[in-house]
Order: structure tokens, then sequence, then C-alpha cells
């Protein structure tokens, strides 16, 4: 376990008066103890109390060899892990419910536990992983150089030869690994002129014509940790209404950046932006957030 975690998460638990929780996302359990567990529709869920007893149940068909400093329980397909969980849950307690978790599993829990209040236990998952470590800081910028280096070279590539935006996705994968990266850390967006407008845009047969605008929206995942960025640049020449969009949109990006400090709210920040392009005669265009949390996962 990851220990100086574990007691920063035991903390919030008691500070919200939140004695026992069950955690299921494996990205909260990864960053718990280190090991990324994938159990598919299988349940894997991993208890903490804050008077310690902490278990971590696992279906038979995910052997977990290491030594994680906690106790694991195992069960198999023919036994109903659910129910071994109850077991060790404690009745006359508040207990805290990963916000991920199945209802296939939370009714059947609630079915073992009566008396017990449920309450949502991400809360406390949540509040601990939005602020960074220092080992978390420096895999985030690893993520996010490979990924400026991947954007380089992506968008070099496009510069000498023509590709279809289902290609670009192709290549950008091969670049990623390349460079010591495990995968995109979400499907990349590659938008050549009118697709750009679709902000989920998925990659097609689209080839690329001058004058268009591309966007490209791409991060990797590297050592378990998201990168993420959008630039938009234009294929061999760019029109005057596109710069100006352009340059309203990019000094609305340094407003934003310039308001960040320590205790701004994410609103002021959304804000700062949000005005410019308002000024500007765009805002009904603004549809989306200013920007989103990112670490273990892209979102």
């Amino acid at each position: 376990m990851k220990v100086e975690r574990l007691n920063k998460v035991l903390k919030e638990m008691e500070k919200r008066n939140i004695p026992q929780i069950i955690v299921c996302d494996p990205p909260s359990i990864f960053y718990l103890t280190g090991k990324w567990i994938s159990p598919g529709e299988r349940l894997l869920a991993l208890y903490l109390n804050v008077e310690g007893n902490h278990k971590l149940f696992l279906n038979e068909l995910f052997p977990v060899y290491e030594d994680l400093g906690i106790e694991k329980i195992w069960f198999n397909d023919s036994q109903d892990g659910v129910e071994i969980i109850s077991k060790y849950v404690d009745n006359s307690k508040v207990i805290g419910i990963d916000k991920n978790w199945p209802s296939r599993f939370l009714l059947r829990l609630m079915e073992f536990t009566e008396g017990c209040k449920f309450v949502n236990g991400s809360l406390v998952l949540d509040t601990v992983r939005m602020f960074k470590d220092e080992e978390e800081k420096d895999l985030m910028r690893d993520a996010s150089r490979t990924n400026d280096m991947a954007m380089e070279k992506l968008i070099g590539l496009l510069s000498k030869e023509k590709y279809t935006e289902k290609k670009m996705a192709q290549m950008l994968l091969d670049i990623y690994e390349g460079m010591g990266a495990e995968d995109y850390s979400f499907s990349p967006i590659v938008a050549y002129g009118a697709n750009g407008a679709d902000p989920h845009h998925e990659v097609d047969g689209s080839m690329v014509k001058e004058g268009d605008s591309i966007i490209i929206d791409i991060g990797c995942l590297k050592n378990s940790y998201c990168s993420d960025m959008t630039r938009t640049v234009f294929y061999k020449s760019v029109s005057d209404k596109a710069k100006e969009v352009y340059n309203i949109v990019l000094e609305a990006n340094k407003k934003a950046i310039e308001a960040v400090k320590p205790g701004v709210r994410f609103c002021d920040i959304d804000a700062a932006a949000r005005n410019h392009i308002e000024k500007a005669g765009y805002g009904k265009y603004f549809t989306h957030r200013t920007g989103h949390s990112i670490g273990i996962e892209v979102h």
C-alpha cells in the first residue's frame, strides 16, 4: 500500500464521518496499492476502515502475486463475492460506496447489511486524489513532455504528405509507443475542416484540403498517468476570418492561464476565458467547459 496516500484517505474519511468505505474503481485502487487490476465485469473491491483491518477482495482469475501490504481475500466464480465482503462490513456504521460500483453489487450488499447507512464514498478518494504528490507530478510532467513531442512529430508528418484523419490517429499510436508510452489516454481526435465543429468527432476517412483548419486533440498514457492537449493548425493557407477567430481563442486561453493562482476558483478561471470570447461576439459557441482534472484518469 502507498502508506502516505492511505493515511490521507483515512484522515478524509474521519473528517467526513465515514468510518468505512468500499473502493471498486481500478484507478483509485491503483492510486492506493500501486497495482493496476482490470476486473472486467467481475467484482473487485478494496475495503478500508478507519480502525484498520483493510481488505482487498479479488477474483482468483486475476492473481496478484505481489505483496501489496494488505490482506487479500480470494473468491471464485462459484462464490458470492458480495456476500464475502458483507461479513467484514460493520452494519451498525455508515459505509461509503464508490460512485462507479455497479448496482448489481450494491443492491446485493444492501440485502446482506440491513440497517447499514450507505453514502457516496467517492468524495473521499476524489478529494485526496485532487492534490498530486511529488511522484505524481513527475509522472504527469513526463507524460506531458511525451505528448508535446508526439504532437510536434504528428504535425510534421502532415506537413510533408497528405493523410486521412484515421491514418493520422493510427500513426500517432506508433509515435507514442516509440516514445515509451503505453497507449492513448483517450481516443484521439483529428478533425479536418467542418469536422472540427464536433467537439468529440470520431476520426474517419476525410482527407485534408488546402485551407482546412485541423484540430488535433490527443493524449498518451505513460506509466499509468495521462496527458491531454489540443492544438489547432491550418493546412497550407489560412483565411483572414480563421485568423481572427484563432487569435480570439488564443487570447482567451492566455487570459485563463494568467488567472490561475493558488486559491482561485475554477469558475473564475473559466470566466476569464469566457468573458473574452463573449465580448468578441462568439459566446454562444462556447458550449463546453474550459478544462478538467487529469492524472491517473484523463477526466
